[in-house]
């Protein structure tokens, strides 16, 4: 399957010497959710600017929908919608009239019933007469959302898509997302919302000063790189781990009626069996337990730190 964005040996470097991207080489395929992560400064935005043709590239090579996107700009341009962080609305048009608008610079015919579509999948219909400057902030997100999707791109670029935008329209903006990679759209997300890679993203990618440490299934690394916690609630308080489990990952709480051991998901099933069993053997009971699994924020902060 070819790629629906390519990038080779991509570098960034500006006038002053800062190198923020040092020799990218990503792949993203058709009709998948791939969410970026990395923290501020990591170089997400310049990455996405390059791509879309806002910055220029320092060397490399990059394709999007297979056009060159240098010497193919137009065409693959045309390829991408793009949601920038900022809000940058015509605050005097109306909703309808600049989602049309931002449809014709891409030189597509007007299409009322696309508009149409769009306009009700981001709930903004009841909205498509008002002037853009009146509206909330979470509505003037999903205008440039709308705005995006006017010209029907294959390629969706979200930086920050939901940055300021209520739990209820986040809820509303990650099921228009799916339903734009049921139709066959390839979404590149960016987010500091690290729930929001959990819940959508195929495949996750970390970049950290300018370069990708990370590219891996969403699942798959939590499997790898996730932890388990095994929390259980004791009968009688115990004053010290017992030393015949010294040898195991097991800490007591404050308080002595907790043992909690973690342990890596891939190693679950011998590890979990032998601590049960020892406490069986000294006779230690407990009236509960409980699990409990990493989630991507846990790892994600774990690779950006280490």
């Amino acid at each position: 399957m070819q790629p629906d964005i390519s990038i080779k040996n991509l570098n960034k470097i500006y006038e002053g010497g800062f190198q923020a991207l040092n020799d990218i080489n990503l792949d993203i395929y058709p009709g998948e959710i791939f969410a970026l992560l990395g923290p501020n400064g990591a170089g997400k935005t310049t990455l996405i600017s390059i791509i879309c043709g806002i910055v220029n590239k320092t060397n490399g090579h990059a394709t999007a929908a297979g056009h060159d996107i240098v010497k193919e700009y137009r065409k693959a341009r045309e390829a991408i919608g793009l949601v920038p962080q900022e809000l940058n609305t015509d605050s005097f048009e109306t909703v309808w009239h600049a989602v049309s608008f931002s449809r014709g610079l891409f030189g597509k015919p007007p299409k009322p019933s696309h508009i149409e579509k769009v306009l009700k999948d981001l709930s903004l219909w009841d909205k498509r007469d008002s002037r853009i400057m009146a509206l909330s902030g979470g509505m003037k997100r999903r205008v440039m959302i709308a705005k995006a999707l006017s010209h029907e791109p294959r390629i969706l670029f979200l930086d920050e898509p939901t940055a300021g935008v209520d739990v209820e329209l986040r809820r509303d903006m990650w099921e228009m997302v799916r339903k734009l990679r049921e139709n066959g759209t390839t979404v590149i997300l960016t987010t500091h919302y690290i729930e929001e890679a959990e819940e959508m993203a195929d495949r996750i990618g970390v970049i950290r000063q300018g370069k990708i440490i990370l590219v891996e299934d969403k699942d798959r690394l939590m499997s790898k790189l996730g932890k388990k916690e095994l929390r259980l609630h004791l009968q009688n308080k115990l004053d010290a781990v017992p030393g015949e489990l010294t040898l195991e990952p097991v800490e007591l709480s404050d308080d002595g009626y907790q043992l909690i051991y973690t342990f890596d998901s891939q190693k679950q099933q011998a590890g979990v069996a032998r601590l049960l069993r020892t406490l069986g053997d000294l006779g230690i009971e407990y009236r509960d337990l409980q699990t409990r699994e990493s989630s991507l924020e846990e790892i994600f902060v774990g690779l950006v730190n280490e």
